[in-house]
Order: structure tokens, then C-alpha cells, then sequence
């Protein structure tokens, strides 16, 4: 493909974006297609011969877009959300069109020096401590990395490394027999013992990536019990564990707190797991990743009270900042806490002026990394803080919208308060009629939405989801979820 046929084909694959975009209520939300149907439609070897462009264009629909489920739906209430706008569509391209791998400033200063910025645009928006901002010239600062799973993962990496400090020890593993310290005790050894006392906290509410980055950085790891009226963390049952656990002679290293927790949109409580983390030296890592977003409303910043003692932060522009994925954002109160975790330092990716300003390859698990930061900018630039803040507030308003309906039919009841855009709901029956009735409004592929547990109570997840939903949509769905309840039951 040369210029000239990649214009024609660029052009021909905008409009059917911008279509496909536009059209979206016209489709099902999820597709009719079952376990290996692309077996058939896409050949088992390469071509020996390269295809015109026109052949790919033609695939899209019979191969693509049959087996794809449409998370821009207006109907999509599925998951949470995530985001998608015509600037970071733009930002994207251009990105992609540089295809620099910006692990050094001096690899893509303008990778580097615009993500910096995007960090410290969006710390002020969402209102975070100045301790987290570039531009105060303080130990800290922000990254972009994948996803809040990540982040936790370096967070708890991160923790771990600052632990070995306080002992003399540094992260790395030499295996040399000979590697003493002043009291002749092997450093490899003691290193081995420490990491095997240190112990993470969390509640049963977190996301899953928690346990899974416990899993993969070897840290024993802490699921506490929540509050029974509003699903968050039961602070008195951390305490008491961290107290038992220093009793035993092991080392708590992080406690992980959620604000928005995926089952329920449930909030910990900030303030209190913060001064206990503060009593007792234990890094807080905060794991924001749909809810705080929401935070760059002022009227909704009183969620993360007690943001002061946080270490670390991360939230996921790609859920609700229509910034399309991937983009998370992770701010660390000091970036030597990271740096030191993840410093290697070979001849060939130094450079003259490493000195003078950061490399990001020093804060995170790759070295490679895209230019994500650009889709940032131009959707910050595009929509502006207004803009972001009428598109929360207005899915706000369309959760408390679908809260209102249900509240008209006594055959259904919400399970929790409605703090953000996802509504927790169930049908006043047992486990398997919830079930069946989800199962069966999936089946319909016209509206999405995903279960969940709590107490033993199976409920259904209705999530405000894509950009362009609206009262309607949120009208038409309520109106399938009564209609599928009383056919199935007769209610």
C-alpha cells in the first residue's frame, strides 16, 4: 500500500467508523455466533500473495463485526464502561502513525515530556494532593500504564521494594553464596525471609487483578470482610488483622482500598484505612479505576475523603473520560519508590540527559510503551473540564433515571445506593430466578448486562455504559427487563 492508497483506504475506513458509530442502535448488541464460528470465515494459513485493500474492507462485516459484541451500544450495560469519543479516535491514529516507543525521553522527548503534562492536567482536574503533580517540582508524580491492574501490580511491587530499604537490602536477587552483610548474614537469604512475612491487605469486594497481582508478585494477601449496609471495607477487621499479623512476626506492606468497587460501586472508606495506614507505616495504594473519574465534579470529590494518605492512585480514563483504551493512570506520592523497584539500567538505553528529566521506562514493567498520551490531549482539549463533567453527571443521571423505574414495581428491588452509573438490582426471589432472567434477557441480544454476588444474593448489573445513551434508552431497557420478567414468571 502506498500514500496515495493508504489515503483512499484511511478515508474509506473513517466513514465506516463514523457510520458504524452512529449506527449502533440499529445493531444487536451481542452477537448470535457460538465458540469457533471464525473457524470457518478466516483461512487456517497466511496468503502466499498480498490481497488488495478492497478484499480486507469486505471482510469487516461478515468476519469482524458478526462475532463482536458492541460495547458502544447505547444499550451496552454491561461490565463498566469503556470509552470511546472521535478525538481520542484521532489521538490514536496519530499515535500509531508515529509508532515511537518512548522509554527514554531521549527515544521521544515529546512522548515523554506531553505525558508528564497529561498527568499533572488530569491530577488537577480530579482535584488530587499537590504531592502527586509534576509541576511543583516535589518527589512525585504520574505515568500512564495499561490497566488499574497493572498499576496495583506495581504498587504492591513497589511497597515490597520500600520494605526492603527499611532493611538494607535492595530488589534485586544476586544468588551469590559470598553476598554478606556487615553481620555476616547472607543478603539473599534475608531478602528471601522478608518477602516471605510481607503481607498485603484487601477487602472481598476489590477487583480481582488484587489477588491476581498478589499471585504474581508472591505476596501473601489479606480479603477482609465488608460492611453489611454499604459493601465497604470493615476498617475494625483491618486492624485487628494487621495487629495479629505483626504479632506473628510478619510484615504488612500495602492495603489496597477501593473507590467504586466493581461488584456494587461500593467506597472505602478513605479516611479511616488512611490513618490507620499512616499508624502503622503502610503504603495505600487506591485503586479508583471507574469511580474516580467521576472526581473531576467537584460535588463528588467527598467519595475519596482522606486522599491525603494515599501512596499511590490510579483511576482509568478508559472507562469514563472517553479516552479510548488502553490508558490508566497511576500517580505515586514518590517516584523513587517506583523507580527503585524497576531501575535497570543497561549502556544502550542511557543517554546525556537522563539526569535532568525522567524516564518512564523506570516506571513500569515494560520498557517498550506507546504515545497514549496524545489521545489524552486531544480529548482534553476537545471536550474541555466542561465537557467531562456534563458527560459524568449526565450518565449519573441516567442510573438514578433507572433507579427511579424500578422503584415503581414492587417486583424488583435496588440492592444498594446509587452512586455513580451502575444500578444494583434484583428480582424480590430466589437466586435462580435472577438467573434465568438474566440469562434470558441476554439471549435477546438487545441490552447487555453482567450479574454479580453479594451475601449470597445473585444480582443483575445495570451499568450507564456508552457516550451516546440517552432517556430513551434507559426507557426501552427497563421496558424489556419488566416484559422478559413477566413472561418467564408470569409476575
Amino acid at each position: 500500500m502506498n500514500s496515495d492508497e493508504f489515503r483512499q483506504a484511511a478515508k474509506q475506513l473513517t466513514d465506516y467508523i463514523a457510520d458504524y458509530i452512529e449506527g449502533l442502535r440499529t445493531r444487536s448488541v451481542v452477537p448470535d455466533v457460538e465458540p469457533g464460528y471464525l473457524n470457518e470465515l478466516v483461512p487456517d494459513a497466511p496468503p502466499e500473495q498480498g490481497e488488495p485493500w478492497i478484499n480486507l474492507f469486505n471482510d469487516i462485516e461478515p468476519v469482524i463485526m458478526k462475532g463482536m459484541t458492541h460495547w458502544h451500544s447505547p444499550r451496552f450495560h454491561a461490565y463498566f464502561p469503556t470509552a470511546n469519543s472521535y478525538p481520542a479516535i484521532c489521538g490514536d491514529m496519530l499515535s500509531t502513525a508515529l509508532a515511537c516507543i518512548g522509554f527514554t525521553w531521549n527515544a521521544a522527548p515529546s512522548c515523554t515530556e506531553l505525558e508528564m503534562r497529561m498527568m499533572d492536567w488530569l491530577a488537577q482536574m480530579l482535584g488530587l494532593p499537590d504531592y502527586f503533580h509534576f509541576k511543583n517540582g516535589g518527589p512525585g508524580g504520574g505515568v500512564i500504564q495499561t490497566t488499574a491492574s497493572e498499576s496495583t501490580l506495581i504498587a504492591i511491587l513497589g511497597a515490597r521494594t520500600k520494605i526492603l530499604q527499611k532493611y538494607g537490602l535492595d530488589n534485586k536477587i544476586t544468588n551469590n553464596d559470598d553476598d554478606d552483610d556487615e553481620n555476616g548474614e547472607n543478603k539473599d537469604s534475608k531478602r528471601y525471609d522478608l518477602l516471605g512475612r510481607m503481607v498485603a491487605y484487601t477487602s472481598n469486594q476489590s477487583h480481582s487483578s488484587v489477588e491476581k497481582a498478589s499471585m504474581l508478585s508472591a505476596t501473601r494477601i489479606r480479603l477482609l470482610p465488608v460492611n453489611d449496609e454499604d459493601f465497604s471495607m470493615d476498617v475494625d477487621a483491618l486492624r485487628r488483622r494487621i495487629v495479629a499479623d505483626h504479632e506473628r512476626g510478619l510484615i504488612p506492606m500495602i492495603v489496597i482500598a477501593t473507590l467504586g468497587t466493581t461488584n456494587t460501586c461500593a467506597f472505602d472508606d478513605l479516611y479511616k484505612i488512611g490513618q490507620l495506614c499512616s499508624e502503622f507505616e503502610i503504603w495505600l495504594h487506591v485503586d479508583a479505576a471507574y469511580a474516580g473519574s467521576a472526581f473531576v465534579c467537584p460535588e463528588l470529590r467527598h467519595y475519596m475523603n482522606g486522599i491525603e494518605y494515599a501512596t499511590s492512585f490510579t483511576v482509568n480514563p478508559h472507562k469514563w473520560l472517553l479516552v479510548n483504551f488502553d490508558c490508566n493512570a497511576f500517580w505515586v506520592k514518590d517516584k523513587s519508590l517506583i523507580e527503585d523497584a524497576f531501575n535497570v539500567n543497561p549502556v544502550y538505553l542511557k543517554h546525556e540527559n537522563q539526569n535532568r528529566i525522567l524516564d518512564y521506562r523506570h516506571w513500569q514493567i515494560p520498557l517498550g510503551r506507546r504515545f497514549r498520551s496524545l489521545k489524552m490531549w486531544f480529548v482534553f482539549r476537545s471536550y474541555g473540564v466542561d465537557g467531562l463533567q456534563k458527560h459524568i453527571r449526565k450518565q449519573i443521571e441516567l442510573a438514578q433515571l433507572f433507579g427511579q423505574l424500578l422503584k415503581t414495581d414492587e417486583r424488583f428491588e435496588l440492592i444498594d445506593e446509587i452512586r455513580m452509573g451502575l444500578v444494583c438490582f434484583r428480582l424480590r426471589g430466589s437466586n435462580e430466578m435472577n438467573e434465568k432472567l438474566l440469562q434470558t434477557i441476554n439471549h435477546g441480544r438487545e441490552i447487555f448486562l453482567t450479574p454479580s454476588k453479594v451475601n449470597d444474593k445473585f444480582i443483575i448489573r445495570f451499568a450507564i455504559c456508552a457516550r451516546t445513551t440517552n432517556e430513551n434508552d434507559v426507557f426501552y431497557s427497563w421496558s424489556l427487563i419488566r416484559q422478559y420478567a413477566e413472561h418467564l414468571f408470569d409476575l
